[in-house]
């Protein structure tokens, strides 16, 4: 029986000692982010398109409360069509402020998933490459919130990846 189990330990050890390590890296993304000067120019410009947009729907609302003042300036004795005129000029205008607002918004999440896909794939990139380099099994992006406890062997490799992109 004892040369069964010393023949199984005997079998077994050169698995154990070939076996690979498992390498784990956490990389705070976030950090990553908001370091590189892509992210800086992409916020700009999509604070600029933001900025005509307000300035396009503050006018919208001047030319709107400039209506409204005129329909309650009428006098009791207007005609009712000319009051049921200015009623639905009203309406339509609500109506085109609103679409113009959904357009907006729209082509405000189109800017930034356009400006942010490519930095975000340069990071993913950069990520990989680290991995690959330092002989990682896994990288978990680091998120404070969901990560209860983490310790050795996981590895933060945020300087890693921000030097492998070129950040301090």
């Amino acid at each position: 029986m004892l040369k069964k189990i010393l023949l199984a330990v005997a079998v077994m050890l050169p698995m154990f000692a070939s076996a690979q390590t498992v390498k784990l890296g956490i990389v705070d993304t976030n950090a990553i982010f908001t370091a590189m000067p892509e992210t800086t120019q992409a916020q700009t410009k999509l604070q600029e398109v933001s900025n005509k947009y307000q300035e396009e729907f503050t006018r919208l609302e001047t030319e709107y409360k400039r209506m409204v003042d005129e329909l309650q300036q009428m006098k009791e004795d207007e005609l009712p069509a000319i009051k049921e005129r200015k009623t639905r000029e009203i309406m339509d205008y609500q109506q085109k402020i609103q679409a113009f607002e959904n357009s907006a918004q729209q082509d405000m999440a189109q800017q930034q998933q356009n400006l942010m896909a490519p930095i975000a794939t340069k990071i993913k990139e950069a990520i990989e490459s680290v991995g690959k380099e330092n002989g990682f099994s896994m990288i978990q992006a680091f998120s404070p919130d969901q990560i209860m406890y983490y310790a050795s062997p996981v590895e933060d490799i945020t300087t890693l990846v921000k030097a492998k992109l070129g950040l301090k």
